[in-house]
C-alpha cells in the first residue's frame, strides 16, 4: 500500500481546491489514501467559510480513499497537525504531510513513496522533503542535510515517535548542544529560535529540534516539487509582494526524480549554500524592499538608542 497523505485544512477554499486538484494530477493519486483534517472555526465568519470548504471536500473523488475528519472546534494549526499525524501513524508506518496551500508536481507522490521505501530501514534518515530552498541540479536529483522543510514532507512512525511539542523556549533548547543550535540557526543567518517565543510553539521547529538533536538527515530534491500558493493568507506567513518574493513560491519540477545511491551524509558544501538561501527567511527583496528594510532597521536602531 502506498504512503497515506495527511492534508490539513482550515477555511481557504480556493487554496484547498488548488492543492487537491494538483494532488489528483499526481501519477499515484488513484491508489493513495488521503486523510483530510478539517479544523473548526473561531467565530461565525470563519465557521461559514469552514462549512463551504467541507461541502467541497465531500464532492472530491479520484483518490484510493478520501477520508474527511471534521473538527468540532478550532484546534489551531499546531494541535490539528500534531494530533492528525499521530492518528494517521497509529494506522500506518509512514506518512506524507501537506497543508492547504501546497501545489505539488505530478511526480511528488512518486518521489515521496520511492524515498520512503528506499530509506525506511536507514535510521540515519528521519525526514523526506518535497521542497528545497536551493536550486542545485549540478548535485544530481537529491541531497542530504540536517535541515527539514515542512512544505510537503514525509516520515516514518518510529522517527516521529521522537517528536515533542515543547511548551517553552527553555524546554526546547535544553535538548540541543551549542553546536546543534548554531547549525539550526545557520550561524545566525536563519534565527529560527524566535518562533520558540510563540504560544503555542509551531510544530515544525519542534520537529526540526528532534532531527538535529539526533544528528539525523533529511533528504531533499535539488529542485522543489512543491509550490506554496498561500503566503498571503497563511497562519505563520504573510505576503510581501510589494517588496519582493519568497523562495517558497517557485514552479515545481515537472519530471520524475531519480533516487540514486548517494552517500547518506551531509552533502559537501550544502551548509554554506543554505546560509545564503535562508538569509532573511528566504525572502528576496526588490529595490523597494531593500530601501524599506534599510529605513526600518535605522528607525529601530535609533529607538533603541533613545
Amino acid at each position: 500500500m502506498l504512503a497515506p497523505v495527511a492534508l490539513f485544512v482550515y477555511n481557504r477554499l480556493d487554496n484547498t481546491r488548488r492543492t487537491i486538484e494538483a494532488l489528483l494530477a499526481n501519477h499515484m493519486a488513484s491508489e493513495t489514501p488521503v486523510y483530510v483534517f478539517s479544523d473548526g472555526g473561531k467565530d461565525e465568519k470563519s465557521w461559514a467559510d469552514v462549512r463551504r470548504l467541507r461541502e467541497y471536500l465531500h464532492t472530491v473523488t479520484g483518490f484510493g480513499q478520501f477520508i474527511v475528519i471534521e473538527r468540532t472546534e478550532n484546534y489551531y494549526i499546531e494541535r490539528n497537525t500534531t494530533e492528525g499525524i499521530a492518528e494517521v501513524l497509529s494506522r500506518h508506518d509512514r506518512i506524507i504531510v501537506l497543508e492547504d496551500d501546497l501545489v505539488t508536481s505530478p511526480w511528488f507522490l512518486t518521489y515521496m513513496n520511492e524515498a520512503l521505501d528506499k530509506y525506511r530501514d536507514d535510521e540515519r534518515v528521519w525526514h523526506v522533503a518535497g521542497f528545497t530552498n536551493l536550486d542545485v541540479p549540478e548535485l544530481g536529483d537529491t541531497y542530504f542535510c540536517h535541515h527539514m522543510s515542512g512544505t510537503g514532507w514525509g516520515t516514518w512512525r518510529d522517527r516521529w515517535a521522537h517528536f515533542v511539542h515543547f511548551t517553552s523556549r527553555e524546554q526546547a533548547l535544553s535538548r540541543l548542544t551549542d553546536a546543534q543550535k548554531e547549525r539550526m540557526e545557520m550561524r545566525g543567518h536563519f534565527p529560527c529560535f524566535k518562533s520558540l517565543d510563540k504560544d503555542p510553539i509551531p510544530w515544525d521547529v519542534c520537529w526540526d529540534i528532534a532531527i538535529n538533536q539526533a544528528d539525523a538527515l533529511c533528504l531533499h530534491p535539488t529542485h522543489t516539487l512543491v509550490r506554496n500558493i498561500g503566503l498571503a493568507t497563511g497562519t505563520h506567513t504573510n505576503q510581501m509582494s510589494l517588496f519582493g518574493w519568497y523562495e517558497y513560491d517557485r514552479e515545481p519540477l515537472g519530471r520524475r526524480v531519480t533516487l540514486r545511491d548517494i552517500p547518506v551524509e551531509v552533502t559537501p558544501g550544502i551548509e554554506a549554500r543554505y546560509e545564503v538561501a535562508m538569509h532573511d527567511h528566504g525572502i528576496r527583496y526588490n529595490l523597494l524592499g531593500r530601501v524599506a528594510r534599510w529605513v526600518l532597521h535605522n528607525v529601530i536602531r535609533r529607538l533603541r538608542k533613545a
